[in-house]
């Protein structure tokens, strides 16, 4: 089984920087009070990211708003974001998309990106496929990749666009050739089921790995399957399992209970029921189609049969213990 990205979180805003103490500089600051719109945002760009102060959205905001009503687009896209996100403002997708829009108008490829994604999942503004597909088209137009894979997603589904495979490669290719991981795992979806390409397995490698070193687990899941099926390279068990494991420790269910399989049969690992169990166990927390958790269980139990009770125990409790360092983190 092959998975693929469809939709994630739309995420503007960096990490918590660190507080500095060099504060902002005197000039710009000068600049900005006098009501300077490209200091205005660049100061309220300092307080978003904590450049040289501590960080604060509220004051972040306040000076974004200044310069954005001077029709500063940067300005636009940053009180955007804010309210998409409820930082330093309350949370307003209407307010996000509103501007979004006055900066998208100006041609900023952000805006137009992130007003496509308002439009795509009905965030401020009534759910329209076909005002997605054309706001994503305008950024991906100006080599925006995000917007080039969301617009490639539209158009192997058929939502507001006519369902074009082909096209959704074309895409794909177009951000994946920019480093863009989602666009390269599902272009390795693309050639592994011959979607709008003719298939090819080792085409489908070369971009899952790709999207693999960069840390995709579902890539490093599809890449770990290629490798335990043949398809694209030679079959390789142990390698197989190398990819799954680096799945399975992102908290993948399918590589999880395909890595625990590979225990439970000592395929590219030793046996170890051990291992199996635990790996099992995990899996079993996780989302995975109804018939895959049916044999799931079984086989978690068949593995602890073949275990002491002490040794059960313990492989219990180290899973409970992963399970617990391993909770998504919250945003």
């Amino acid at each position: 089984m092959f998975r693929t990205f469809t939709v994630a979180l739309l995420l503007f805003m960096s990490a918590a920087a660190p507080a500095q103490s060099k504060g902002i500089d005197p000039a710009l600051l000068a600049k900005a009070k006098a009501g300077n719109a490209a200091a205005e945002f660049s100061v309220g760009f300092d307080y978003a990211e904590g450049e040289g102060v501590p960080q604060n959205y509220m004051k972040a905001a306040e000076w974004y708003r200044k310069a954005a009503n001077q029709g500063n687009a940067d300005a636009q896209v940053g009180l955007g974001v804010l309210y998409n996100n409820g930082l330093g403002v309350t949370q307003d997708y209407t307010q996000a998309a509103e501007w979004y829009r006055k900066a998208a108008n100006q041609g900023d490829k952000f805006a137009q990106f992130g007003l496509g994604y308002a439009y795509e999942f009905g965030r401020g503004v009534p759910k329209d496929g076909t005002q997605a597909a054309a706001w994503y088209g305008k950024a991906a137009e100006q080599g925006f990749a995000a917007a080039q894979f969301y617009l490639g997603v539209l158009h192997q589904s058929g939502e507001g666009v006519s369902q074009d495979y082909a096209q959704a490669v074309v895409l794909y290719r177009k951000a994946a050739e920019q480093g863009y991981a989602k666009a390269q795992v599902n272009l390795g979806f693309m050639y592994s089921n011959g979607r709008g390409v003719p298939q090819d397995y080792a085409q489908a490698v070369d971009w899952y790995r790709k999207a693999a070193d960069q840390g995709a687990s579902i890539a490093q899941y599809n890449l770990g399957d290629l490798y335990r099926k043949g398809k694209g390279v030679p079959q390789d068990y142990a390698e197989a399992a190398v990819w799954y494991r680096k799945a399975a420790e992102q908290r993948d269910a399918d590589a999880q209970y395909n890595l625990g399989i590979a225990y439970y049969n000592g395929q590219g690992v030793p046996q170890d029921f051990a291992e199996a169990y635990f790996w099992l166990d995990i899996a079993a927390s996780g989302r995975l189609e109804d018939s895959i958790m049916k044999a799931l269980v079984k086989d978690r139990d068949d593995a602890a049969s073949q275990l002491t009770s002490t040794v059960l125990l313990q492989t219990q409790e180290r899973a409970r213990k992963w399970f617990a360092a391993h909770q998504p983190k919250a945003q």
